[in-house]
């Protein structure tokens, strides 16, 4: 009995042996194909895994595909160059880049086929996807994909910027941008803002507040030369955590430098331009208690009529009315943000040439309606551009704030170069 059970014990052990060594075969032949293949037997209906995966390898294509932004990225630009598709040792077939809902995005392969970029600026807080293939010189196709998110509004800002591009202005037109967040690292943001002018002269920035930088030269700018702006801002951290969103380049003319000089004494403005006096108009300025301001004033913007109500800008009576409100006053021009106009004017009678009526804005004689060419008001209006200068002087007011609209004129060169965050 004991010597039957010796012989189950040794039995047992051989039967675990065998199923292990069967195992071992099976196992061999799950990884590597035919067990006689894996064991070299050079059968050509089957092959090791190394040799699968290098026959795989010498088929592949050769091109090589990089999309940028890298997958996963959470806080890509939005401008056109913030994405991008290029490939090496072959060329681009297709390139399609949706939104997580799937609104297709439009862009363009180069003429060499071998970039790919969208044709429009993509939105904030938005997820894309892109799928690239391309192929070798042998045909052999290659994909990429990459999936990211554009940076929040909260955490990114942009310059508005003036004047508009492809635009013609007056010699005395700085260029003005406001960021819609305040910057804190005015040296990073600066340094990537570079205006320049075909006339060579120097141009410097200078930052009024957090959220303003005017650029100009030492003097007007020099007529008939081409301003540049170049905004490369995309990436760049204008505060912690906040980056900008933008590369464009702007570019504007200078028509003329004209200088239209009142003297509120004499009650006249003599109007230069280039070096030429063309024409002298009898003007009405601020009242004694309401006196113009003084100093070097830019014209921003126009309109052939425009309401002026005095509550808007501080003059209200006890009633809470304005002391004035004209709702067609003609060929009006301004002059400041806080409300200084040059504009024509139908309701004053022998003042022109003669005394100071206004609440602080310069009156030319006018017609209501603004149709009659004759006049001192539209013959202005007709010779003045966003640009040329009014420059105000022996008034009884203080010289105009340098940000109170585009007059930062009104600042020495050493005051404005010392308001720079990258020097001179």
């Amino acid at each position: 009995m004991e010597k039957r059970v010796m012989t189950y014990g040794k039995r047992r052990k051989g039967l675990v042996a065998a199923a292990a060594v069967l195992g071992g075969v099976l196992t061999l032949a799950a990884c590597g194909g035919d067990g006689d293949d894996a064991k070299g037997t050079g059968d050509s209906k089957g092959k090791s895994q190394g040799q699968v995966d290098a026959a795989a390898a010498k088929d592949a294509s050769k091109a090589q595909i990089k999309i940028t932004p890298k997958g996963g990225t959470t806080n890509a630009g939005i401008t056109p160059d913030a994405v991008n598709v290029t490939v090496s040792d072959g060329e681009l077939v297709s390139v399609k880049m949706t939104t997580d809902k799937g609104t297709p995005v439009e862009g363009s392969i180069s003429s060499d086929k071998k970039t790919w970029k969208p044709n429009k600026q993509l939105e904030r807080s938005t997820k894309y996807q892109v799928v690239a293939e391309a192929k070798d010189d042998k045909g052999r196709k290659a994909t990429e994909h990459s999936s990211f998110s554009t940076v929040s509004p909260e955490n990114s800002f942009i310059g508005s910027f003036n004047p508009e591009d492809g635009s013609t202005v007056g010699g005395g037109m700085p260029v003005s941008v406001t960021f819609n967040k305040p910057i804190k690292d005015r040296k990073a943001v600066q340094s990537h803002l570079e205006v320049s002018s075909s006339s060579g002269q120097k141009v410097v920035g200078h930052w009024f507040n957090d959220q303003r930088l005017d650029f100009r030269p030492q003097d007007y700018w020099k007529t008939g030369s081409e301003v540049t702006l170049k905004m490369d801002l995309d990436g760049v951290e204008g505060a912690p955590g906040v980056k900008g969103v933008q590369k464009k380049t702007i570019k504007f003319k200078i028509g003329r430098v004209q200088v239209s000089t009142v003297d509120v004494k004499t009650h006249q403005m003599t109007v230069v331009r280039d070096g030429q006096t063309i024409k002298t108009i009898p003007i009405s300025a601020g009242s004694p208690s309401s006196p113009t301001y003084n100093g070097k004033m830019v014209i921003s913007e126009k309109f052939k009529e425009t309401r002026m109500d005095g509550s808007t800008v501080g003059f209200t009576k006890k009633d809470g009315k304005g002391e004035y409100d004209i709702k067609d006053v003609p060929h009006a021009m301004r002059l400041s943000t806080s409300g200084t106009f040059i504009h024509g004017n139908y309701w004053g009678s022998g003042i022109f040439g003669v005394s100071n009526t206004s609440h602080g804005c310069i009156g030319l004689e006018d017609k209501q309606g603004a149709n009659d060419p004759n006049t001192s008001g539209s013959w202005f209006f007709s010779n003045s551009m966003i640009g040329d200068v009014v420059e105000v002087k022996n008034s009884d007011d203080k010289t105009i704030a340098p940000d109170n609209g585009l007059n930062g004129w009104n600042m020495d060169w050493q005051q404005w170069v010392a308001g720079s965050a990258t020097g001179a």
